[in-house]
């Protein structure tokens, strides 16, 4: 699971501007290095830009330029290893650094999480998939626009992300450039009125043995309405196996902590093993069948 997050800022609106750079890795599941930069961007400073990150010409006054701390950058990330930023706009701004300096572009395996999680939760496939809205959705800690902040962050949310799916980073490449279908987010699903499980509410997290749609065809059949997140009308989590096995207990996934604070307020959902889930459907099957008309 091993792989690094890169962020950078901008002195003005020039991609190559970059007055700072923030290198986070990661190595199983862990922060296993933080590195960060000021750079002299050897350009003005617009006051939009200051306004962001509150970096200045004072705050850069001998710090090395781009060229002397490229070879540090390309230490780090150069090679067959997965390299993610949160939207191009940090590996557009290297490249684009390269560019103004003549120097080689880095050549790794770039991962663009926002990507990542607008495909592992279809509900932000189109909007809430900001770097701040989706660390808030995810309780995770995060002081924006202080570039190994921001790569930290990113690769929490990635981190969640293998998580919740069971889809590793080098799998995301893939998965991450793959369309988005068009009916998307409509993996809810009203319950069957007349199934043995009508008046249920479920939601499922974490990597299931079968497909997220398959699934919520499965529980709506057997009466079950299918949610995307935790709520109060929530009775029912179903956790992937593998996650409860790998997890142990930590590194819940949202939905998981959420679903374990409701209950803690009172709410009765009950939290099932996607295995103990299907047998579940399986027996109410064969009592349906059963049932005389």
């Amino acid at each position: 699971m091993d792989f690094f997050v890169v962020d950078v800022e901008t002195a003005n609106p020039d991609l190559s501007s970059i007055c700072s750079i923030g290198v986070v890795g990661f190595q199983e599941g862990q922060v296993s290095l933080i590195w960060h930069r000021l750079i002299d961007p050897e350009d003005y400073f617009c006051p939009i830009n200051v306004s962001i990150h509150g970096i200045t010409d004072e705050l850069v006054d001998g710090a090395p330029t781009m060229p002397q701390v490229f070879p540090e950058v390309r230490h780090l990330l150069e090679g067959d290893v997965v390299v993610a930023s949160h939207m191009p706009f940090d590996r557009a701004a290297l490249c684009a650094s390269a560019v103004r300096y003549g120097l080689r572009p880095l050549t790794c395996l770039w991962l663009d999480t926002a990507r990542v999680v607008r495909r592992a939760w279809p509900q932000y496939s189109q909007r809430g998939y900001a770097l701040k809205s989706i660390t808030s959705v995810l309780d995770i800690a995060y002081q924006p626009h202080r570039a190994d902040e921001d790569a930290r962050a990113a690769g929490e949310v990635l981190l969640r992300a293998v998580h919740e799916t069971g889809i590793t980073p080098r799998e995301w490449l893939g998965r991450s450039l793959q369309r988005i279908p068009l009916d998307h987010g409509k993996l809810t699903r009203d319950g069957d009125p007349e199934g043995p499980l009508a008046g249920e509410s479920v939601v499922f997290t974490g990597a299931l043995s079968i497909s997220r749609r398959e699934a919520a065809d499965m529980a709506a059949k057997a009466g079950c309405a299918v949610c995307g997140g935790v709520s109060r009308a929530t009775t029912i989590l179903v956790i992937g196996d593998q996650d409860l096995r790998r997890l142990a207990g930590h590194d819940k996934s949202s939905k998981h902590r959420r679903a374990e604070i409701l209950i803690a307020e009172g709410q009765p959902i009950r939290i099932l093993r996607e295995s103990d889930f299907l047998r579940l459907l399986q027996e109410t099957a064969s009592e349906s069948r059963l049932r005389p008309a």
